[in-house]
């Protein structure tokens, strides 16, 4: 019989706060010395306690590149309530996480499977690995212009075609909150013997409440890696990293992780790990069950607003589901603005500038807001009113009309651009380059990411081949009111390129 762990615990956070209450003349690091030396201007805005707690690795506070103490006990704590094999604090943000995960699992040259919309984090460690990228397209939406999750056919076929990659990536939830089939893509990546992992970010409740997607793990993933401070209680950068099985070499992870992660970590992040666990493992169906209720409450009286809709789970929405979108987080909104005549973009604008309320992004025809246990009756009154005002003023002021129909026919290319790999991103971004005027780059090899929202999928990435359609769909996005990111040159005037070998 296994024996339960004592969840009521927080044992990192307990030690720090005994050391930081402890009389003693400090003689390390951090130069403030537990508070003393700080400037009064940040006192008055933080308070002193936060950096009377703000201390190094003493001995009683373990060591986070080899836990033997309060750190390993309080992993353990959170692998059993995440329900992994092992769990590592992580206080470089799920960034640092899925470079560690590449790492673990990919040599120089070695190829992973991965979607094309993957967040920058699998970018960066596709540059430090040396790993060959083969992408696979997710499922497209071009209607709202949204991209779900990759399908269990499409691994199949990049599976069948590449069977000696090492890795599948995938995500799980997107941006926003779109759920795909872990547990089929998990299946068939496992016959091939090598593991699935899963970007979690922002999937870090879904083990506490039912009525939430299945967490990864449980789907059949054997790495996960999630953002705490996303969706639950912890501070902005605290994320974690789950393992289970044997398809991952541990050990490797562990020096990967040491690679990518600071030496000197803040032990006020990793205690915000153990506390935000223990406030899950006790309260956790509770303050879902809550979160769940205010996001069903905003969703039903926001769909009742003129000319707004919002994104419904394959259950609720009239054609039904799909491979690439089996579910939906229902603490995730994202609502539909284009039918005001506005981009996502002004309204967000709007919202935040006269009626107080701040979306998480914006595209060109939606607005994204996460609901979690942090948010109050008040918030949904706030957000809900602010709506509501919003298609007021759009309705009498119609110079603000900004949302053009026509040209959505574009977003049905997403997928036909880019792609073209023709060197490693590592020896792209290692490579001698040079910036180039946009019309000089068609044919020439990217040595930066080129990544146009809406919809969020980088068209050019190191590696690729620029082509003549990537360029003409980012200048129509740029266009249509999207913006560019990733590369030095938002404007796209320029791109920086390969430097060309004489």
């Amino acid at each position: 019989m296994i024996k339960m762990l004592d969840q009521n615990q927080t044992p990192l956070l307990d030690t720090l706060k005994v050391c930081a209450e402890r009389f003693h003349a400090p003689f390390y690091t951090p130069g403030h010395k537990r508070g003393v030396g700080i400037s009064p201007k940040i006192a008055d805005v933080f308070g002193k306690t936060v950096f009377r707690n703000d201390l190094p690795e003493l001995t009683e506070l373990d060591n986070l590149f080899a836990p033997a103490g309060v750190i390993q006990q309080a992993q353990e704590l959170a692998a059993e309530v995440f329900g992994a094999a092992q769990t590592w604090f992580l206080v470089n943000g799920s960034t640092c996480g899925i470079e560690a995960a590449i790492l673990a699992t990919c040599n120089t040259g070695d190829k992973i499977i991965l979607p094309r919309n993957v967040h920058s984090s699998a970018i960066a460690g596709l540059i430090l690995s040396g790993a060959i990228p083969i992408f696979v397209n997710p499922e497209y939406d071009p209607v709202l212009d949204i991209a779900h999750s990759i399908t269990p056919n499409a691994v199949a076929a990049a599976l069948f075609k590449h069977p000696d990659a090492k890795a599948v990536i995938m995500v799980y939830p997107t941006y926003y909150g779109v759920c795909g089939d872990v547990q089929a893509i998990a299946q068939i990546t496992h016959q091939y013997n090598i593991p699935l992992i899963v970007d979690e970010a922002h999937g870090a409740h879904f083990a506490f409440h039912p009525q939430l997607p299945t967490p990864a793990l449980q789907a059949g993933a054997d790495l996960s890696v999630q953002s705490i401070h996303k969706t639950l209680g912890a501070m902005t950068q605290a994320s974690m990293l789950h393992i289970q099985g044997k398809r991952i070499n541990r050990d490797r992870l562990n020096k990967a992780l040491q690679l990518v992660q600071s030496t000197s970590p803040s032990y006020l992040l990793l205690a915000s790990l153990d506390a935000a666990r223990q406030q899950m493992a006790l309260y956790g169906k509770q303050l879902m069950s809550r979160t769940l209720q205010l996001a069903k409450e905003a969703r039903t009286r926001i769909t009742q607003i003129s000319g707004l809709s919002i994104l419904q789970s394959p259950l609720q929405g009239e054609l039904g589901g799909s491979p690439g979108f089996i579910s939906l987080d229902q603490a995730r909104l994202t609502v539909t603005v284009s039918g005001l005549g506005i981009t996502g973009f002004t309204a967000e604008e709007i919202l935040d500038q006269q009626f107080g309320v701040t979306a998480e992004f914006a595209t060109l025809q939606h607005l994204t807001f996460i609901i979690s246990l942090g948010n109050t009756q008040e918030d949904i009154e706030h957000l809900v009113q602010a709506l509501t005002k919003l298609t007021e003023m759009i309705t009498s002021s119609p110079s603000l009309l900004s949302y053009k129909a026509e040209g959505q026919e574009i977003w049905d290319d997403v997928f036909n651009v880019g792609a073209s790999v023709h060197i490693s991103p590592r020896e792209a971004f290692f490579a001698a380059t040079e910036t180039l005027p946009i019309s000089k780059t068609i044919g020439r090899i990217c040595a930066e990411t080129v990544c146009p929202y809406p919809p969020g999928i980088p068209v050019l990435m190191p590696g690729e081949m620029i082509t003549k359609p990537a360029l003409e769909y980012l200048q129509k996005i740029q266009a249509m009111g999207g913006f560019i990111s990733g590369c030095a040159d938002t404007s796209l005037s320029t791109i920086t390129v390969v430097k060309a070998k004489l």
